[in-house]
């Protein structure tokens, strides 16, 4: 079933992986290394690189920030590896060659990851203070059911969602069902999610709240 667990995560929103506190934390690692052996990128953001080809003309290389660890040797070396000879490549942050790679090859899978430190209960204070000095972590114990408040609370910050509650004409706000959307959804978003249809008879809307820009 290894097949099935990285296609789910492939395309997943969100991944979780329980550890165990007692373990070490090269099982971390491990998991870790064998995710990006399948092109998935957790908690990190695509790479701000462009490459357009072209029929002709060469390497044409620019850059908008300055490059540590990339020059135009390194880059045509790459890209020579991929026989592409003619292409147009613009880069605007300071890459690595693994995230040039990335880039070309354009079937890298970005995604949030939390990571649940089951088993809290046996630890100690001390202990617990350097477990959460890792980045992206939520302890939790499952067995005595210790912060898994916190961890919905967290599920919730990385899928960066946001409720958004109708209000009836003439009457309260519906705040037993809100509607779920990614965070800064557009009127149209929020339209297809009750009904694909609606947008088509759409007129106007009224928006009000504290994370709105206008009322």
């Amino acid at each position: 079933r290894g097949r099935q667990v990285i296609a789910v995560a492939r395309t997943c929103n969100l991944i979780l992986l329980i550890l165990d506190v007692l373990k070490p934390v090269t099982h971390k690692l491990i998991i870790e290394r064998e995710l990006e052996g399948y092109g998935i990128r957790m908690n990190t953001s695509p790479p701000n690189i462009s490459i357009k080809t072209k029929e002709r003309g060469g390497l044409n290389m620019s850059t908008t920030v300055k490059l540590s660890y990339l020059d135009s040797d390194i880059v045509s070396n790459v890209l020579k590896e991929y026989r592409m000879l003619s292409v147009d490549v613009c880069f605007k942050q300071d890459a690595t060659v693994d995230e040039f790679v990335d880039v070309i090859e354009g079937n890298r899978v970005y995604t949030a990851c939390i990571y649940v430190m089951n088993k809290i209960d046996q630890i100690t204070i001390e202990e617990l203070d350097i477990i959460n000095r890792i980045p992206h972590n939520c302890p939790i114990s499952a067995k005595d059911e210790w912060n898994l408040d916190g961890l919905l609370d967290c599920i919730w910050d990385h899928l960066d969602l946001v409720r958004i509650y109708t209000k009836p004409k003439g009457q309260i706000p519906d705040y037993n069902e809100p509607v779920i959307l990614p965070s800064n959804p557009t009127i149209e978003q929020f339209c297809n999610k009750l009904h694909r249809n609606m947008i088509k008879t759409f007129k106007h809307a009224w928006v009000w709240g504290s994370s709105v820009k206008h009322n």
